[in-house]
């Protein structure tokens, strides 16, 4: 039988998807448009993820599409853990470094009609609200993924005062609580078991989903990753890699 929080935590998660399922029908359907016609018009769908999971969860799984390119930053920082390893240096946290955005969009790439999607639980640090900002104005679609309810508790650190919910084209709304926290624990001071990173994966796939029913319903067909321990799974994925590498989705 699982413990009392083990249950608290099913049944406040089951509340948080559901709500997604309930809330996010629209959102999703523009959101998929978006994408849809911009694969259509030979761009790229592109995902940038200052959260925990996407980046892992959406790339390159079984049963994924290959459509999606991650956007990535990376620098070195100090490691509290072993800081032998990495030398007597200051944290750095890149969401909070004003002008990363704008140096971000410059070097990634991207191109008007493109479609980028940006995941952050609580949408109001410098860099995620920057890169959205920055990649409208270069004419790329921006799609949010993050909590409305969290974010709006919040006060920018972004020179303009918006959140990224307030600057995106589509938001896709989790609904993680302030927090992100769901069940209480007598005995300790913070709530535990955050909801945000299963339902932005929810979220996510229910997107592909979409995204991919309506381009069959154009005569798009995408490609998508078969499970690499299925048998014939090399020649697939190298056949549908060579037919998106050609396509573009």
């Amino acid at each position: 039988m699982n413990s009392v929080l083990a249950q608290q935590y099913y049944h406040q998660m089951r509340k948080v998807l559901e709500r997604i399922e309930q809330t996010q029908g629209e959102a999703l359907e523009k959101a998929a448009e978006l994408i849809v016609e911009s694969l259509a018009q030979g761009g790229t769908w592109h995902l940038m993820d200052t959260g925990h999971m996407l980046n892992h969860e959406m790339i390159g799984r079984a049963g994924g599409m290959m459509a999606i390119t991650p956007l990535q930053v990376m620098v070195e920082v100090y490691n509290p853990v072993r800081p032998s390893r990495v030398g007597e240096k200051k944290s750095v946290y890149l969401d909070r470094i004003e002008g990363l955005g704008e140096f971000v969009i410059a070097k990634s790439g991207m191109l008007p009609g493109d479609v980028l999607v940006i995941g952050s639980v609580s949408g109001y640090n410098m860099l995620p609200v920057e890169v959205a900002i920055q990649a409208k104005s270069q004419g790329i679609k921006v799609i949010a993924l993050t909590s409305v309810a969290y974010s709006s508790t919040l006060q920018s650190r972004h020179p303009s005062g918006l959140r990224l919910y307030e600057v995106a084209d589509v938001v896709l709304d989790h609904g993680a609580p302030p927090g992100d926290a769901l069940v209480e624990v007598a005995g300790l001071p913070v709530k535990i078991c955050p909801a945000s990173g299963i339902a932005a994966a929810y979220l996510m796939w229910a997107l592909q989903a979409e995204v991919i029913e309506k381009m069959l319903k154009r005569g798009l067909v995408p490609q998508v990753y078969m499970s690499n321990h299925l048998p014939g799974a090399d020649e697939f994925n190298r056949r549908a890699k060579k037919e998106f590498a050609e396509k573009g989705y």
